[in-house]
């Protein structure tokens, strides 16, 4: 059973930065494009950024472009989410997730997800 663990989230101030990894078992990292959400309660889930199993395409919610960087390392068997300049409406439980499809940003793509890591950013 593929295994996804997110780690690296905490509370910022406003303006700051934070960088999340998520790291990867049993599955074949490399033949996987991988997503970030985030999702605060009573709301639904939201894409935040996509890579493709090579790293060399990206996908961003225009809410976060320019502030987030996705980026992998295969060898690890990695995913990481730079995130700057941090607002508080960043606030969320962020979720790493895997899917066989390609780049997507529907949830509904994806087959593996991990646990969640919380990000809170204070005004």
């Amino acid at each position: 059973q593929a295994q996804l663990h997110e780690s690296g989230g905490g509370l910022v101030q406003a303006g700051g930065s934070l960088s999340l990894s998520c790291a990867a078992s049993q599955l074949t990292f490399e033949h996987y494009a991988m997503g970030w959400f985030r999702q605060t309660p009573g709301k639904a889930r939201e894409f935040v950024a996509a890579i493709t199993w090579s790293g060399e395409g990206t996908m961003y919610a225009d809410s976060v472009k320019g502030r987030f960087t996705v980026s992998r390392d295969n060898a690890k068997n990695t995913v990481s989410l730079q995130m700057n300049s941090l607002k508080p409406e960043d606030t969320a439980v962020y979720y790493c997730a895997a899917t066989a499809y390609g780049l997507g940003s529907s949830q509904h793509g994806y087959s593996y997800w991990g646990q969640g890591t919380q990000v809170t950013v204070s005004s």
